[in-house]
């Protein structure tokens, strides 16, 4: 895996760090490929439980590396690149935001600074967003005549309502960290100096808790929101029969009457 994406996998936790510092992790084609990568490794995994995704340096992302993207724009128009510069979005950030979003398994991003476009898209696209207080988002997109990607369209209004999210995408500004968490944007902010230990505090605690029965929420999560009450109420009974008959139901079961802390295996 290329050094610009990060991977650690310890007790269950896998911690995958874009690591572009000095670009503020904007999005080369490099980093793009080995952030899908290690987002397919965590989900294949049986071994990882729950996924928390950070930033290193002071920006969480700041979305496509422009520098980069002039210059393949400019050689398609030549003639001379390999193809559409835009395929990046069907060969790069979709499997990505897919991948997060259709994790069996929870992801916590941590917002450690600036997050826009693409960026904010996978942030957006995590379970639980624990946001610095010096972090902020940025849309960004329309601002170089773009339109959303990275799953924006989809999970910006869902965070906040259509109208909020059309105002966000038309007319993109930084929104700090407070307006964050008063949009919905945020679950959590904390102090930008307690930022990677409460993240990690959250993410293990999940690593350690029910994975299957996690799986199953953001399957049910995900399947609401395109389907009828009726198709839905389905779903919950297909799901729910299917966590009724897990290992992990069982031992939270038995731990309740023996009042005891349930030892969750995954299964």
């Amino acid at each position: 895996m290329a050094d610009t994406v990060l991977y650690d996998l310890t007790e269950g936790l896998a911690t995958i760090t874009l690591n572009r510092p000095d670009a503020m992790n904007a999005l080369n084609i490099d980093t793009k490929v080995a952030l899908r990568d290690a987002l397919l490794e965590a989900a294949e995994d049986p071994a990882v439980r729950a996924v928390l995704l950070i930033g290193s340096g002071r920006a969480f992302c700041v979305g496509q590396d422009l520098k980069e993207h002039i210059g393949l724009l400019a050689a398609d128009r030549e003639g001379s690149g390999e193809g559409s510069t835009m395929s990046t979005v069907s060969l790069h950030y979709n499997p990505i935001v897919t991948a997060i979003a259709g994790m069996p398994k929870p992801v916590v991003a941590a917002v450690n600074g600036v997050a826009a476009g693409a960026g904010a898209g996978f942030a957006f696209a995590a379970d639980y967003r624990i946001v610095a207080d010096t972090a902020s988002f940025n849309t960004s997109f329309a601002g170089v005549a773009l339109t959303a990607d990275s799953g924006v369209s989809w999970t910006l209004q869902r965070l906040i309502g259509y109208g909020r999210a059309a105002d966000l995408l038309l007319f993109p500004r930084g929104i700090d960290a407070q307006e964050a968490l008063e949009l919905g944007i945020a679950h959590r902010v904390v102090p930008a100096d307690e930022l990677a230990t409460e993240a990690a505090g959250v993410a293990r605690r999940l690593a350690e808790g029910p994975t299957a029965a996690y799986a199953a929420i953001k399957e049910s999560l995900a399947f609401a929101a395109g389907h009828t009450l009726t198709e839905a109420l389905a779903k919950e009974d297909e799901l729910q029969r299917r966590a009724g008959a897990s290992d992990d139901h069982t031992i939270a079961v038995n731990a309740f009457v023996n009042k005891e802390k349930p030892r969750f295996t995954g299964h």
